[in-house]
């Protein structure tokens, strides 16, 4: 009995494997993007791009373990939630007071230390950031 569950979940394994996820980023307007247009510190645009756009921005790049399913649903759910929730490829599509309240929920984020999430750093160590650069980045979303 044993054999044959592991059988079928195997079998079940193998199957999910061919509804991969769609890996296409949306279109980036230069326009739009946070990054190119608000005059931000070179060590704080470094801190946004390795620790925040990969999740929140169109810059998303799948890496190796997003072809096993399903893995990559988990993983496409978090991005498509971080972008709903704030996209830096679309910041100037935001009203004022949205922008200054992503800004607040940023700095809250920084300090809390929620963000990047652990799961994340574990992954890429470009995205653990040191102190100063935290400290820069709460300093930069309280100025905004």
């Amino acid at each position: 009995m044993k054999k044959k569950i592991g059988y079928i979940a195997l079998a079940s394994l193998l199957v999910i494997q061919v509804f991969s996820i769609d890996k296409t980023n949306p279109p980036i307007d230069p326009a739009m993007d946070f990054l190119q247009t608000e005059g931000i510190p070179d060590n704080v645009k470094m801190g946004v791009k390795n620790a925040c756009m990969d999740c929140h921005g169109n810059f998303t790049k799948y890496p190796w373990y997003t072809n096993i399913e399903p893995v990559s649903w988990w993983i496409k759910g978090h991005i498509d939630h971080a972008r709903g929730t704030l996209n830096f490829s679309e910041w100037n599509a935001y009203t004022a007071k949205d922008k200054e309240h992503a800004a607040r929920e940023c700095v809250e984020v920084l300090e809390q230390g929620w963000m990047p999430p652990s799961s994340y750093k574990m992954m890429h160590k470009e995205a653990r950031l040191d102190e100063a650069t935290i400290n820069a980045m709460i300093d930069y979303f309280k100025s905004l």
